[in-house]
């Protein structure tokens, strides 16, 4: 799958979140969205990426610009997810990954030195006009958060 570059416009997807609401891209027109697509829910790695966005939450939302994270875990994952972790964002489900895909944020990946096919850790700031402004791809869980939050300022 080829990976979006800025300038491209963000593959349109609607999804169920943890509470079984659907979120669309396009329920974000006009504004700013983060969309992170991450591995598990409740993994090293993915907690301490999800605490990190939870953390600079007011100042994602001062930037006027919310934060999605999406995994392939159920809604009821979700829910324990948020509710252990305080998480205050939208978690979607993306069973099928056909959305990641279509993100080139699901491929074939190193994992311990050995080719796998999962989910790749990927962020992407996505502009009101529906273009990414910026791709993140195989991104370090930890310190991440503030990374994106730098390219808001």
């Amino acid at each position: 799958m080829p990976k979006l570059k800025p300038g491209d416009p963000a593959p349109q997807f609607t999804l169920p979140d943890q509470d079984g609401k659907n979120v669309s891209l396009s329920d974000f027109k006009g504004q700013k969205v983060i969309v992170y697509f991450y591995p598990k829910d409740d993994t090293p790695g993915c907690t301490k990426e999800a605490c990190q966005f939870n953390e600079n939450l007011a100042a994602f939302q001062q930037a006027k610009t919310p934060v999605i994270g999406i995994s392939r875990d159920s809604g009821a994952s979700h829910v324990k997810f948020r509710n252990k972790y305080g998480l205050q964002f939208p978690l979607l489900t993306d069973s099928d990954h056909k959305v990641m895909e279509q993100f080139g944020a699901f491929g074939e990946k190193m994992m311990y030195g050995k080719p796998t096919t999962g989910v790749i850790r990927s962020t992407f700031l996505i502009g009101g006009d529906g273009k990414v402004e910026k791709a993140w791809y195989n991104v370090k869980a930890d310190g991440h958060a503030g990374q994106v939050l730098g390219e808001l300022k």
